[in-house]
């Protein structure tokens, strides 16, 4: 008897999954295709940005290895157009580049193409850090010393990704102009630092020592002299009648 009473609850169970597939099949068809559809065109998309970026990074390379054969100003033209048509990873190291590429014959514009690099928010914050880094090296001899040191230790802070490298510029400005405490100071940072390379610690700790070296000798302030006191000669009372020599028949000699 129970097992009847089984058989018709799996009949009447299967009867309305087929009522159900029956009245929504159209529509369970539907999501099913959709899945299908996106499974194909995320496939597709991937692979299609997979190719554009190898082409992307072929372009580059091509343009790395014009400007290595000395080849400049097609590099440089090379460059340009890649940092105008490629995606914002290729586009933001292309434009670097071709900045990189103007360092050597004018220093001036090149320092001022970094800084607008630096302040376009179109580029992700770590390059523009470093594109700001690149412009202050450029322009260490460029500013006044108090400007330079302002805008250096701004990047010198300590949630600044290349702190360490602003920090090593900051020392190496003060070692130029012999301020020995600052670029000190600036050293000092760097080797406590954790997250300093090793390479750059190990240079932090040379300089330090050449700060040691150059710091004048310490010598004590000599002591004040005494003051010298005016000779004073005794002097005759005035109205006094000084005292007569005495004769020789007083002293008893000849």
């Amino acid at each position: 008897m129970t097992d009847f009473f089984r058989e018709v609850d799996e009949d009447v169970r299967r009867e309305r999954i087929l009522q159900f597939l029956g009245r929504f099949r159209f529509l369970i068809g539907g999501v099913i295709l959709l899945i299908l559809a996106g499974a194909v065109g995320w496939r597709i998309t991937v692979s299609h940005r997979l190719a554009e970026a190898e082409a992307m990074g072929a372009r580059y390379q091509a343009a790395i290895d014009l400007a290595q054969q000395g080849e400049g100003a097609q590099a440089l033209a090379a460059l340009k157009t890649l940092s105008e048509e490629a995606p914002q990873g290729y586009a933001t190291l292309a434009r670097l580049r071709a900045i990189d590429e103007t360092v050597a014959s004018d220093p001036v514009a090149a320092a001022g193409a970094y800084a607008a690099l630096a302040e376009d928010s179109r580029y992700p914050a770590i390059f523009r850090d470093l594109a700001h880094l690149r412009a202050l090296y450029l322009q260490v001899d460029q500013l006044d010393p108090k400007v330079f040191e302002d805008k250096a230790a701004a990047l010198a802070k300590s949630d600044f990704a290349f702190r360490n490298s602003a920090r090593e510029l900051l020392a190496l400005a003060a070692l130029k102009r012999k301020d020995f405490d600052a670029a000190g100071h600036w050293l000092d940072e760097i080797v406590v630092d954790p997250a300093a390379p090793a390479s750059m610690r190990q240079r932090a700790e040379a300089f330090l020592g050449l700060v040691q070296a150059g710091k004048p000798a310490y010598k004590p302030a000599p002591a004040p002299k005494p003051e010298s006191k005016p000779e004073t000669k005794e002097q005759t009372p005035s109205g006094a009648v000084p005292a007569p020599e005495k004769t020789s028949t007083e002293t008893g000699k000849p």
